[in-house]
């Protein structure tokens, strides 16, 4: 059992009786402190000249340095690996840690989660010809997010500080819906339980006829991100069946998807117009995402310019692939800003391109 720890005072009093001359013994048996105790406090104080607490090394790592430099190599040696995978890998030899400490652990080394370089030179009209798609939800009451609110000091509970919560009559629906830089596609109403077969029976009666209705040509490029059903057996073979090409997506990139911006706007636009049941907040999401302007889909769709190739500007083995998309990151929130024409969009990406190009050589921020 762990004891208390000694005050300073204490173990002065101890350095002072030994200076007197005392033996180890007669300090223990005079302060009824553990020989063991006496020890270690005299070796400190010889060491270090005090009998202060020093600095100490901090919570141990939950990871032990084995377990460490496995991840690091597996990272390193299997560059498409999820943090999921390396979690699992974790628990196999006992030692269970979230992905944030791996995640942690692989910025430390110099790792970072970015998109596959094949992303890295492609141009305006392969991002023109992409389908983006995703699910959300829509409350009836409220907007499903915080709500900021300027007041005084200790007046949160005050009713005008808060949002009223429905007790009864409330509810939401779940929405698939999809868009490219030509405009907003099909939106559907998901009934029932979501699982592979509904998203497969989606995909049919809406994929198809969204990238017709956008004209994006037969060679379209799919989107969608790595939830289960989406990457399941049999959705991956109807893709096949249909020659649908689908985009590589990062695991746990949400951020990444410019249809977020679009569901934003989706929710406030409804919420204006205060829908009173689930039929009417159906009928009120069909209305406002046809009334999406093409504009809006065209600066959200992230067309970026082709930059200078990073292997000219970046010593080998430095991270100016990732740094680079880091940059056209920085360049589509730019983007989701602007209020200007689409050519005003392109020459100022251009502009944008080449000005980053100095930047390269830095190190890229973490996931």
């Amino acid at each position: 059992m762990k004891t208390k720890e000694l005050t300073k005072q204490v173990r002065d009093k101890v350095v002072e009786k030994y200076e007197a001359g005392l033996g180890y013994k007669k300090i223990s048996r005079a302060l009824n402190i553990s020989l063991s105790t006496i020890k270690s406090i005299i070796r400190k104080w010889k060491e270090y000249g005090t009998t202060a607490n020093l600095p100490r090394g901090g919570r141990p790592p939950k990871l032990k340095s084995r377990t460490r430099r496995k991840l690091i190599r597996e990272a390193t040696r299997r560059p498409m690996v999820t943090l999921e995978e390396l979690q699992r890998s974790t628990a196999e030899v006992g030692e269970s840690v979230h992905r944030t400490t791996i995640s942690r652990l692989l910025h430390k080394s110099g790792l970072y989660g970015r998109f596959a370089r094949s992303h890295v030179g492609d141009t305006a009209n392969m991002w023109k010809r992409v389908l983006w798609s995703d699910e959300t939800k829509m409350e009836l009451f409220g907007l499903n997010a915080k709500r900021y609110v300027w007041r005084k000091p200790n007046t949160a509970h005050h009713p005008e500080h808060t949002i009223p919560t429905v007790k009864h009559g409330g509810g939401s629906i779940m929405l698939w819906g999809c868009f490219s830089s030509a405009g907003t596609g099909k939106l559907v109403r998901i009934e029932g339980k979501m699982d592979g077969a509904k998203y497969r029976e989606i995909l049919e009666e809406n994929l198809m006829q969204s990238a017709k209705d956008l004209r994006l040509g037969r060679r379209f490029i799919f989107q969608q991100d790595n939830d289960p059903k989406h990457t399941a057996r049999a959705t991956k073979e109807w893709f096949g069946l249909k020659n649908v090409n689908v985009l590589k997506w990062p695991s746990q990139s949400p951020d990444l998807n410019p249809i977020e911006n679009l569901w934003q706007d989706l929710k406030i636009a409804v919420h204006r117009r205060s829908p009173s049941n689930l039929t009417e907040l159906h009928l009120f999401c069909q209305e406002e995402w046809t009334n999406l302007s093409i504009s809006r889909c065209a600066k959200l769709a992230p067309f970026f310019p082709t930059p200078v190739t990073p292997e000219a500007e970046a010593p080998q083995g430095s991270l100016g692939a990732a740094r680079c998309f880091s940059l056209r990151c920085d360049w589509h929130k730019a983007v989701q800003r602007s209020t200007g024409s689409t050519g005003d969009i392109i020459s100022a990406a251009r502009r944008f391109s080449v000005a980053s190009v100095s930047g390269v050589n830095s190190q890229a921020p973490g996931r």
